[in-house]
């Protein structure tokens, strides 16, 4: 009889992304639940992966009722089926997850940090989200940063205390298939053929973004250096993948018109499988405000792209000056333009910082290993618990 593990993450877009693959390999060790809101979307993830699922009302914002009709609505779910662990991802359901799962007497209560939107927030609001954060942390049973940067930003803030804090492995909150995000699967031809369908000339030098297209991605400035730079060099494109998330978190209405009218930015929206993008491009473009551990950024190193990135956790650990990509300062729209004009102008520096790449994604990223790391420290925490 499999003891019971919960996870938990707000929406079901976490679990496809950030945890892919990992509740199932998790199913054979133990009797998975997972635990998001979006109904519909929550069970065809459970069906797609083999795994129980649990649907809870969450939101990414501020909203104290429905929070607190989650939390007693968890916390009865958790009653119900005693787990031995939950876990849970992404703030919101952080607080949510390990308040319940203290209430209902849950001995292991696990928390990863994948990022802290309260980084680019001021005032009240930010007040608000640095007591929810220390009280996620108090609450829990161990907390896993996933970056030694997060690691040191959460101590520096006296969030918690260092013993209840642990980085699995070399970072990430799963690691990367590298065999799935493999440059191998695509030929010249297919390369060119997603060049034709998007309109991007085939003979262009193409920066690619992917993430959601918002302020904190560093939009706003990747948007105004690539149209400075395409002002003044010939032959180059940038490929947007992702969605806006204008009630979010807007980009400024300038930029949002100059995608929308420049002949030289392509948008895709949402893609399921960003493999053939990166195929198709030459450069990532992540100038990120802040991260946990980027998997955008791996996955572009796995697929042998270089990268330009902010100087932020996560990105600055993976990406190693001028030997797999460039790092530049946060919200500095002129070093972005350097640097894209430095990728864009020195073919010999591309192409060595490409042949870099992959290799170190390799070497410190593999998605089973991280697997097995998790694992053995689900064990651990069950034989520090008496279970």
């Amino acid at each position: 009889m499999f003891l019971k593990l919960i996870r938990i993450t707000t929406i079901p877009l976490s679990l496809e992304k950030l945890l892919e693959g990992q509740l199932t390999f998790m199913n054979e060790y133990f009797k998975v639940t997972a635990v998001a809101a979006e109904k519909e979307r929550l069970e065809k993830y459970g069906r797609d992966n083999g795994v129980e699922t649990f649907q809870l009302e969450m939101t990414r914002e501020i909203t104290p009722a429905k929070d607190l009709r989650a939390l007693f609505k968890l916390y009865r779910f958790l009653k119900r089926e005693k787990p031995a662990i939950v876990h849970t991802h992404t703030p919101k359901a952080g607080i949510v997850g390990m308040m319940a799962a203290k209430m209902a007497g849950v001995p292991v209560r696990l928390h990863t940090v994948a990022g802290m939107p309260l980084m680019e927030t001021i005032g009240a609001k930010r007040k608000i989200l640095e007591q929810v954060e220390r009280l996620t942390y108090r609450l829990a049973t161990k907390v896993y940063p996933n970056s030694e940067g997060l690691k040191k930003i959460i101590l520096s803030h006296n969030f918690t205390k260092p013993g209840k804090l642990k980085v699995l492995g070399e970072g990430s909150s799963n690691g990367i298939d590298t065999g799935y995000f493999s440059p191998a699967d695509f030929t010249a031809e297919q390369k060119q053929e997603i060049r034709q369908s998007l309109n991007i000339p085939s003979d262009d030098l193409v920066f690619i973004f992917v993430g959601r297209l918002v302020r904190d991605k560093g939009i706003n400035e990747l948007v105004q250096a690539f149209k400075q730079l395409a002002s003044e060099t010939k032959d180059i494109s940038l490929l947007l993948v992702g969605p806006f998330e204008q009630e979010l978190d807007p980009i400024k209405e300038e930029n949002l018109r100059e995608i929308k009218a420049h002949s030289k930015i392509f948008t895709t929206g949402y893609q399921v499988d960003v493999r053939p993008y990166f195929a198709a491009a030459d450069v990532l473009v992540f100038p990120s405000y802040r991260e946990g551990f980027p998997n955008v950024v791996m996955q572009a190193g796995a697929m042998g792209l270089p990268s330009i990135v902010t100087d932020i956790n996560g990105c600055n650990e993976i990406i190693r000056e001028e030997e797999n990509g460039l790092i530049i300062p946060v919200k500095d729209q002129e070093a972005l333009l350097l640097a894209m004009k430095k990728l864009a102008t020195n073919a010999e520096l591309r192409r060595k910082l490409a042949a870099n790449s992959r290799s170190v994604i390799t070497e410190k990223y593999e998605r089973k290993v991280f697997w097995g790391l998790l694992l053995e420290e689900y064990k651990l925490q069950m034989k520090e618990a008496g279970l």
